[in-house]
């Protein structure tokens, strides 16, 4: 393993309540007594914990990301929802845009696209997620949707601007089946070789069932700049373990 930073991203989804602030003590704690500082951690909580985990976390080098913001940078009549300016206001430096579940849920390339330059526009940093899904793979369309998920999503933005691009096969998430090395490489060296014509500074993630019993295996992979971890970040002994064997 080379001597980079490692980004471990903790998305809770639609988990968590008040009572869930005391299980990322530990992982504070942790973090101050952590000999290593080659790794930074990120919570992404739902939004009603986003204040209370700024707070809790601003004494720690552990920073808060948002899981999603509306597209519109301008306040709006937009019920239900939060854009980047609000999350910016409250303390929150990083947002997951583009993840597969909102894709599912009608989230499009141009919308995407919006929302990343909204982010940027706000100076957050973004976490943008791509990915195929089973039928696609099956079909060996993995670099063509990648490619284009990539070329719409980022499209106008600048090359100095910082990227992390979280790559999730959509048939991985929850499933707990993670793909061999030598795929998950492969599609990793096609991402690079995309992003890195686009970027000066960027970082590639992996991320679908990252837990403390795959981790050693996909350390494996040196393209790697860390992992978005979904369940198994919920738990800070699995989140501390996933760290540990990182580094061990």
């Amino acid at each position: 393993m080379t001597n980079k930073i490692r980004y471990f991203i903790a998305n809770w989804k639609m988990y968590g309540d008040l009572g869930s602030l005391k299980s990322i003590k530990n992982v504070i704690k942790f973090s101050r007594l952590s000999k290593s500082k080659k790794f930074k951690i990120i919570y992404c909580p739902p939004y009603t914990l986003l204040s209370d985990f700024v707070d809790t976390l601003k004494k720690s080098s552990i920073e808060t990301g948002a899981q999603n913001i509306h597209e519109n940078y301008d306040f709006g009549a937009h019920t239900g929802f939060i854009n980047s300016k609000m999350l910016k206001n409250l303390g929150v430096k990083y947002v997951i845009i583009g993840h597969s579940e909102n894709r599912t849920l009608g989230e499009d390339h141009k919308q995407i696209n919006k929302k990343i330059l909204s982010a940027i526009k706000s100076k957050l940093n973004v976490i943008f997620c791509i990915g195929e899904t089973s039928f696609q793979r099956k079909n060996k369309k993995t670099n063509i949707i990648l490619k284009k998920q990539i070329m719409n999503g980022l499209k106008g933005i600048g090359k100095k601007c910082k990227i992390i691009v979280a790559y999730e096969p959509v048939w991985s998430i929850g499933t707990g089946v993670v793909p061999n090395n030598l795929e998950l490489e492969k599609n990793i060296k096609f991402i690079k070789s995309i992003i890195s014509k686009k970027f000066n500074n960027y970082k590639i993630l992996y991320g679908g069932s990252v837990s403390p019993n795959n981790i050693k295996r996909l350390n494996m992979i040196d393209l790697l700049d860390g992992y978005l971890i979904g369940g198994a970040s919920q738990s800070s002994k699995k989140l501390i373990d996933i760290i540990k064997k990182t580094f061990n």
